[in-house]
């Protein structure tokens, strides 16, 4: 580090030497301890002190600064934070919000927000049916995942979805917010045919997954799409208490035969020790097999009675 260097005056010919210290012989007038140091007046800019008091206080005052202009700032950025939210909201109610004012369609639709343990359940009504959005969370290949999920009033079918995303590669797994993409899970039911909650599966075109629902995977985006996938089972589990408030409602809609008989009791009623085994068939084999009354499924349950 250079120190900062002194004025040396000589007091006979009055020649400056700027240094660390004086010469012992004046150049210009050849006399020996003659040089005098001059003190300046005031601060010295060219201290070592005078350069970190100086830093400092300009660290001080841009802190300052830009604590103000944040605080100045923060209502327009929570503004512009709940617009998003909202317009992401509507992409899942499939609202085309092009021509329109985006904040003053979502508060037409959305009338209700539900807190379910800190997760929040967006009520919409689109044309007279009530509708559920719910937040997602998760992590994709390079960074966090998210998106908003819409249920009919069943709290069963998907209505519509979107997606959104941190970092995912371009072209393949940020292809997740595509049209292509998120029309696939339209008309999808998150509940099996005995009306668990079993999620929507996301898999490669060919694989089956046993006992749910499914939508193919975008080609080279494998890590993604199972982060999809992950996160829409993991937070539907943290949705539970909503979903399985009136459960029996599920359970109705699929369509019940009970030893080669039509059941339009409850399930609960029959006694698990009575069942020999049970039968669910998926919507398109359901109707082919026993008609439009089984479109949304059908359980089959055979008796150890009806056995013997």
């Amino acid at each position: 580090m250079n120190m900062a260097q002194k004025k040396f005056v000589c007091s006979v010919c009055g020649y400056v030497h700027n240094g660390d210290k004086a010469p012992e012989v004046c150049p210009v007038c050849k006399q020996s301890g003659v040089f005098v140091e001059e003190k300046k007046k005031g601060l010295d800019t060219n201290s070592n002190v005078y350069t970190i008091v100086y830093a400092s206080i300009i660290v001080v005052i841009v802190a300052v600064l830009l604590a103000l202009v944040s605080q100045v700032l923060s209502p327009r950025q929570e503004a512009n934070r709940l617009l998003d939210q909202q317009k992401q909201i509507l992409v899942a109610l499939n609202q085309n919000y092009d021509n329109t004012d985006p904040a003053a369609l979502y508060l037409s639709l959305v009338n209700d927000t539900i807190d379910v343990n800190g997760a929040p359940v967006f009520v919409a009504n689109i044309e007279g049916n009530t509708k559920y959005v719910l937040k997602l969370h998760g992590a994709g290949l390079w960074g966090g995942i998210g998106g908003y999920l819409a249920l009919d009033a069943d709290k069963n079918t998907i209505y519509g979805v979107n997606f959104n995303h941190e970092s995912e590669t371009p072209g393949l797994g940020a292809e997740i917010v595509t049209e292509k993409f998120r029309t696939q899970f339209f008309g999808k039911h998150i509940r099996n045919a005995a009306g668990e909650v079993v999620s929507v599966a996301v898999l490669k075109a060919g694989k089956m997954a046993e006992g749910q629902e499914q939508v193919d995977a975008l080609s080279g985006a494998t890590i993604t799409c199972d982060g999809v996938s992950t996160m829409i089972a993991t937070n539907l589990a943290e949705y539970a208490e909503f979903l399985n408030e009136d459960s029996n409602v599920y359970v109705k809609t699929a369509f019940v035969l009970l030893d080669g008989e039509v059941y339009e009791g409850e399930l609960e009623a029959i006694d698990p020790a009575t069942i020999e085994h049970i039968t669910v068939l998926k919507d398109s084999i359901a109707v082919a097999t026993y008609g439009e009354a089984a479109k949304d499924g059908a359980i089959v349950i055979t008796t150890k009675k009806s056995e013997e």
